[in-house]
């Protein structure tokens, strides 16, 4: 059985997408897409990345050898396993392991210090798991959490018998294979080459982290080949991919380019792995999807009109959420809402399918290249710039703030600088972020990138901030951890429209840790991450300011909360 979706579209949206439906069918692009032509989007390299297509016949075929892997770890006793990975290699795992309420199941994708720290407080590391998540086996924090965890177990069970805690994902021939034969690890996963990291969510990277934590992969596979089967429909109109993603591109094409999504609360973490999916594949060539997750509630008049609406709700779940997210009034007021109902957790395998064959169809639509990355690599090359330094030197380059006073040093190219602090009248922390608030116009977005602990605790002032700057603007508002947002958002925000107002924050760490084998600690890689995501947006024009708040995290953000007036 297929999850159910509906839409209520205003007229002029609706013609556009029937317009859009018949080129479609015209052209037959929905058997193009499967017949892996090219010529579909902009004609460039997209036929070696439709792996992504197959990959549920092909895993179908591969089911006992996750049965075998889950009997395998049951049977040595594992109390816990850990995934460390980012973005396409952990945000799936994330989402099947919060949808499934897998407690022992636990995610790092973070270089933060408090952050390894406190997930290291919640494992037993003598009877942990540890699965590497890496596709191309060169992805700098994955191989910064083995060292680190690798070393811990080798100081309890010797390095001769770590290997036998770890398990990788990689794709084959990558440096993390070398690594993992060499120190003896458990079981090596092979990924497909030819699909993405974001559209990975159907191939080993989720199913060997689903089977590690009891699930039945079996029925999530079988469940997903039925969204694929519905996916090759040639009608554009009658296939589910299809026409989610005609509306998701067309919408864009209208200006309605701010994708908000609403969970019920038993699939709430799919917003995380669908902004994902949508940003990195959607945000290049100057447009985007901006995909907007977890944004504070506010009453459906104040919502302009750059939004289309995505509600994805569990069947039998949660009652009350269409009061609570006043989708009768979206629907009375003319935005676009669409309304997805899955039957059951395992049906979120259909919505895995079927958003990525709706991001490919928008692709298509928008005339970009939906399976690069430019700008995700950009940010990565300028952060191992300044790690490389750190090797070479001993520290990172010297930095200066433009201002600096009340706790706080701020940070931007001199040209914005001027421009706030013109602005701003008399030179403090207030004035200067509020002048950078007066940036922001209409149809813009703001974006908090915070590279701090993702704890309840900063979450909540993050979310107070992020509440504030909708009330006052009245924009479409994200918030995105770092470093782990730079493998999914980031594109968007660096290669999409110049249409954000960025906020990045930065902290001293409490504490430090090693990188075994390295001269940089995880302090060290997390600033580089920070310095080099921000310069990369200054570099593409983007009004981005960066607010450092030392080391109290949680009194800094206070304090930011009460700045923004």
């Amino acid at each position: 059985m297929l999850n159910s979706i509906t839409y209520s579209l205003p007229a002029e949206l609706q013609s556009a997408v029937r317009a859009s439906l018949e080129n479609w069918q015209k052209d037959d692009k929905v058997s193009r897409i499967w017949s892996k032509d090219a010529s579909v989007w902009t004609g460039e390299d997209e036929a070696k990345w439709l792996g992504w297509l197959d990959i549920v016949g092909e895993e179908l075929g591969n089911v006992q050898a996750f049965n075998d892997f889950h009997e395998d770890i049951k049977s040595a006793g594992f109390t816990d396993v850990l995934l460390m990975g980012m973005g396409g290699s952990s945000l799936c795992p994330e989402v099947l392991g919060m949808t499934f309420g897998v407690k022992t199941f636990h995610i790092l994708d973070s270089t933060v210090p408090a952050r390894i720290k406190a997930i290291e407080g919640q494992i037993d590391i003598a009877n942990t798991l540890f699965i590497v998540a890496s596709k191309s086996g060169s992805t700098l924090e994955p191989n910064c959490f083995k060292q680190y965890f690798f070393e811990k177990v080798s100081q309890i069970k010797g390095r001769e018998n770590a290997g036998k805690q770890f398990v990788a994902i990689t794709d084959p021939s990558s440096k993390m294979q070398k690594v993992a034969e060499a120190d003896g690890f458990r079981k090596i996963f092979f990924g497909k080459p030819e699909i993405g990291g974001r559209f990975s969510a159907l191939s080993a990277f989720g199913l060997a982290a689903a089977a590690s934590m009891g699930i039945d992969v079996a029925r999530l596979l079988a469940v997903a080949n039925e969204m694929v089967a519905a996916c090759k429909t040639e009608h554009p109109g009658e296939n589910p991919g299809a026409m989610l993603g005609t509306v998701l591109g067309v919408a864009q094409r209208a200006g309605r380019d701010k994708l908000t999504i609403f969970t019920s609360p038993e699939i709430h973490d799919l917003g995380a792995w669908l902004e994902q999916l949508i940003a990195e594949s959607t945000g290049k060539k100057g447009i985007a999807i901006i995909p907007v997750d977890r944004e504070p509630m506010q009453s459906a008049a104040e919502y302009s009109n750059d939004r289309i609406f995505a509600y994805l709700t569990l069947k039998n779940g949660t009652s009350g959420d269409e009061v609570y997210y006043n989708l009768e009034e979206i629907e009375r007021l003319g935005h676009p809402l669409v309304r997805v109902e899955l039957e059951s957790v395992y049906h979120i395998a259909q919505e895995f399918f079927r958003w990525e064959f709706a991001t490919a169809v928008a692709g298509s639509i928008m005339e970009i290249n939906p399976f690069n990355q430019p700008d995700v690599e950009s940010a990565k090359i300028e952060a191992r710039k300044l790690t490389d330094e750190y090797e070479q030197k001993g520290s990172l380059p010297p930095e200066t703030p433009f201002f600096e006073g009340e706790g706080f040093k701020l940070f931007t190219s001199d040209e914005y600088a001027n421009v706030l602090t013109s602005d701003a009248g008399e030179k403090n922390v207030k004035n200067i972020l509020n002048a950078h608030l007066r940036q922001i116009k209409s149809h813009d977005y703001f974006a908090l990138l915070a590279y701090v602990e993702m704890s309840d605790a900063n979450e909540k002032l993050l979310q107070q901030i992020r509440e504030k700057v909708l009330k006052r603007t009245g924009v479409a508002t994200c918030l995105g951890f770092g470093p782990r947002f730079l493998h999914s958002t980031g594109q968007a925000y660096k290669g999409g429209p110049n249409s954000g107002v960025f906020l990045q924050i930065t902290s001293d760490d409490e504490f430090d840790l090693p990188v075994p084998g390295q001269k940089y600690t995880f302090g060290v890689v997390k600033a580089a991450q920070a310095r080099g995501d921000f310069q990369v947006l200054l570099d593409r024009g983007r009004r981005a300011l960066r607010v450092h708040i030392g080391s109290d995290v949680v009194g800094g953000l206070g304090k930011l909360l009460t700045a923004i007036a």
